[in-house]
């Protein structure tokens, strides 16, 4: 078994775990593998050991990277988009994990329709209020969502968002609850259905899933802390 698929292996006995402290089924969890960074041959890696869904967070290096994979692979942008390349990012991804402006969601709406495609999108939020994370503010979503809901092409498939870096991931539960508790508020003031959450990460994605995560972010567990490093020397990082 290689390091990779070891690495996955683990995660998902962690996922489970994690669940099975709240009462959840973890098969309403799904992994994205972080595959930033990673050259093509660690993605494959991946694939090998079962893993289908992978998240990019720049549209360039997606680019190069998908056309030097096959087979029905899942790809998810989860990093900040500019309305610039939302052309690219309807071409190439699934779901997009951060829309975080009504003026990225009218761009993605406009391209999804000239491609003749439905897009899945998740609203990224700033739970934490931290000035260096984008993201709608809790108290905008509310506002913005009948507008966001309106457009032909979008699926609004739920929220997302990124926690502040603890060292004790116990310190990262705020953040999570609080999504979990705004998308609460949002299906019961609007009537409509906000499944996913997605949020956690290599360091908290255990919290995240006891706080309700659907969705979780994990790149360093998988491929270690330099991509590409687990494949190249067949061992994981120190």
């Amino acid at each position: 078994m290689s390091v990779i698929a070891e690495n996955l292996e683990k995660i998902h006995a962690r996922i489970a775990s994690a669940a099975g402290r709240v009462g959840r089924d973890p098969s309403g969890v799904l992994l994205v593998a972080v595959s930033k960074k990673c050259p093509p041959e660690c993605v494959r890696a991946a694939v090998e050991a079962g893993q289908a869904t992978f998240g990019e967070s720049r549209v360039q290096e997606a680019k190069a990277k998908v056309s030097h994979l096959s087979g029905s692979l899942h790809w998810h942008l989860i990093g900040h988009l500019q309305t610039n390349k939302a052309r690219d990012a309807v071409e190439l991804f699934e779901m997009i994990q951060s829309v975080d402006s009504v003026r990225l969601a009218r761009e993605l709406d406009r391209w999804a329709e000239r491609a003749g495609r439905r897009m899945a999108v998740l609203l990224e939020c700033n739970v934490s209020g931290e000035g260096s994370k984008f993201g709608f503010k809790p108290d905008e979503v509310g506002a913005v969502l009948p507008e966001l809901n309106a457009m032909q092409r979008l699926e609004i498939r739920g929220l997302m968002t990124m926690a502040p870096f603890f060292k004790d991931p116990q310190q990262a539960r705020p953040a999570f609850r609080a999504l979990r508790e705004l998308r609460e508020r949002l299906q019961q003031q609007q009537g409509i259905p906000l499944p996913e959450l997605s949020m956690g990460m290599t360091n908290d994605f255990e919290v995240a899933v006891e706080e309700g995560a659907t969705v979780v972010r994990i790149g360093t567990a998988i491929f270690g802390e330099s991509r590409g490093a687990v494949c190249e020397r067949g061992e994981p990082d120190a």
